[in-house]
């Protein structure tokens, strides 16, 4: 039977992601203690896998109905369409990354800018880097999570065929690649050296689980997400995550945690999406399913209205984000690096973003209006057989 595709938006993936651009926005500002809201610093996921998982939930959910009903050709096309856009958001955001650290660091007589950012050889090669930039081979700091969306995007296609005529062998398929990915150590290259720091053969893993859970995985884990058990063993999980990440950061209780136990679950590698990483998100998902409902009253509250705004215009914001991450650590160099500049920077980049998306959606929202107050061309439409 094929899988049921839901009708209408879900907000808390809309309330999640906006939340996981927040917090991958103040977590590029180096040195910064408002970062320690962010979960990061409390378990071994972060906001990436929020963002990553929800982006192949909502890619599921909008291209899955036009597949079913359109066929593999027009979905695929449109689901390249969306695959360019992101590229093409990809380059523009690169090159005014480029010119914002260039400029700064010319300007302020301080090439620690480009260093910190990884653009040495841009400013040495422009020409060879530019190449690589347009190849997703070349990627400064904080430009990572684009390039593996775009290449998790363009090869979706073939996925979703799969997953609307068996889902099961679709995520199967997904768990053999990540484990030949960690078997064989493979990634794609990155420029100038090395490989890329979002290897896509192992996120594809959490993209496609997050496909699978929209085209009904969701609706078959409903009882296993519904107990108690379960609650708690995601609950333990996270509190065993949270006292390993503690020798972290007080290095002096490194010693407690056994040697058998650190030998088996170090390194904990962000590149290939360790396994302990994946099993942190799960927990979160478990957790914030079993208390936020679908119909949470809360969604509709204007005070979550500010994440959920930020969330459905995911691509914006995300770009905005790494812009305005430089240029609070530019603040916090050349004006002040105390405490309450980091509070300022961090909440004024937060109020920034919040009143970007909203005028994005206000424009939307402008915008349909007006269409549907236009009055249709009745001769049009009779002599195209249709809608003009």
């Amino acid at each position: 039977m094929a899988p049921a595709i839901p009708t209408d938006r879900d907000l808390r993936l809309d309330l999640f992601r906006g939340l996981a651009l927040w917090f991958i926005f103040l977590d590029h500002i180096p040195s910064n203690i408002v970062a320690w809201i962010t979960i990061r610093n409390y378990g071994f996921a972060d906001a990436t896998e929020i963002f990553i998982f929800v982006s192949g939930f909502t890619a599921a959910f909008v291209y899955g109905r036009a597949m079913r009903d359109y066929g593999f050709v027009v979905s695929s096309a449109r689901i390249l369409k969306r695959a360019w856009q992101i590229y093409v958001a990809h380059i523009f955001l690169f090159v005014i990354y480029m010119g914002q650290i260039a400029y700064v660091a010319r300007g302020f007589q301080n090439p620690l800018y480009a260093e910190e950012m990884n653009i040495l050889e841009f400013l040495q090669q422009p020409d060879v880097t530019l190449v690589q930039a347009l190849l997703l081979k070349f990627k400064p700091v904080n430009m990572d999570v684009l390039p593996l969306y775009i290449v998790l995007m363009a090869c979706f296609p073939p996925m979703l065929w799969l997953l609307l005529r068996n889902a099961t062998v679709a995520l199967a398929l997904s768990v053999l690649l990540y484990a030949l990915t960690w078997e064989f150590g493979w990634n794609l290259p990155a420029y100038p050296s090395g490989t890329w720091y979002f290897n896509p053969l192992a996120w594809q893993l959490l993209f496609v689980f997050g496909a699978w859970c929209a085209l009904g995985g969701a609706e078959r884990l409903k009882w296993l997400l519904r107990s108690r058990i379960t609650l708690g063993v995601a609950i333990a999980y996270l509190v065993f995550a949270f006292l390993i990440t503690l020798t972290w950061h007080f290095p002096r209780l490194a010693p407690l945690v056994p040697r058998w136990l650190a030998e088996h679950i170090y390194p904990i590698d962000k590149t290939n999406l360790d396994v302990l990483r994946f099993a942190h998100f799960l927990a979160l998902a478990a957790i914030a399913v079993y208390f936020v409902p679908r119909d949470w009253a809360p969604l509709r509250s204007r005070w979550l209205r500010p994440a959920i705004l930020c969330g459905q215009h995911s691509l914006e914001i995300f770009c905005l984000g790494v812009f305005l991450a430089f240029a609070a650590h530019f603040a916090k160099v050349e004006i002040s690096p105390g405490i309450p500049m980091q509070i300022l920077v961090s909440v004024l980049g937060i109020l920034i973003m919040v009143a970007v998306a909203w005028f994005l959606s206000w424009y939307k929202d402008a915008t349909a209006r007006k269409i549907a107050a236009r009055p249709v061309d009745r001769s049009a439409k009779s002599s195209l057989g249709g809608e003009a």
